[in-house]
């Protein structure tokens, strides 16, 4: 797994959902985490909620951490809607080693009751994506300033660890496949 921190802004639009978005961007072919802070504006034509579609509701953010993630591994619905709260379990677990308490519904973190994440997975013919947001500064939502999380050396720090949590989390997994027999081997 490659792991990508855009130390320049970048905006969310819901484009980099699309599959193969990390190699046609930055020539990587294997699974992937990027990671990048801007703006969200995610248009109609790339949202992938179907309630959210249908409902007309808008998903934006002027100031939001985002992490794109891709498998190649499987196109299992199931398994990236696993993944997507193995994630989401990560970003809290992180948050709370810092003090900072939040509520988790499903693949949504709350922080004091305010929506603090975005997040959707979803699968195309070669891969699974996964796109989570954390509202930086919101005007509405939960935010990370809110939490305490202001200067942008914090914000630089969250995105990295958090990066690279997930990605230690994959090599590990990886590793206990390799030492695992198989039930019914001697």
């Amino acid at each position: 797994m490659k792991s990508i921190i855009l130390s320049e802004k970048f905006d969310y639009d819901g484009s980099q959902i699309s599959s193969l978005w990390a190699y046609n961007s930055f020539g990587v072919q294997e699974d992937s985490i990027v990671v990048f802070r801007g703006s969200c504006d995610v248009k109609i034509e790339h949202m992938i909620d179907l309630e959210d579609r249908r409902a007309n509701e808008s998903i934006w953010s002027e100031d939001m951490v985002s992490f794109i993630i891709e498998h190649f591994d499987s196109t299992d619905l199931k398994l990236i809607y696993a993944r997507q709260r193995l994630f989401t379990a990560i970003v809290r677990e992180y948050l709370a080693e810092r003090g900072i308490a939040t509520t988790r519904e499903g693949d949504d973190l709350f922080l004091e009751g305010k929506k603090l994440t975005v997040s959707i997975a979803s699968t195309s013919p070669v891969s699974q994506k996964i796109h989570f947001g954390i509202n930086v500064t919101h005007d509405v939502y939960g935010n990370l300033e809110e939490a305490g999380i202001k200067k942008a050396e914090d914000i630089a720090r969250l995105m990295r660890e958090i990066g690279e949590y997930y990605f230690r989390e994959f090599e590990d997994i990886e590793k206990d496949l390799r030492k695992s027999r198989p039930l019914g081997v001697v």
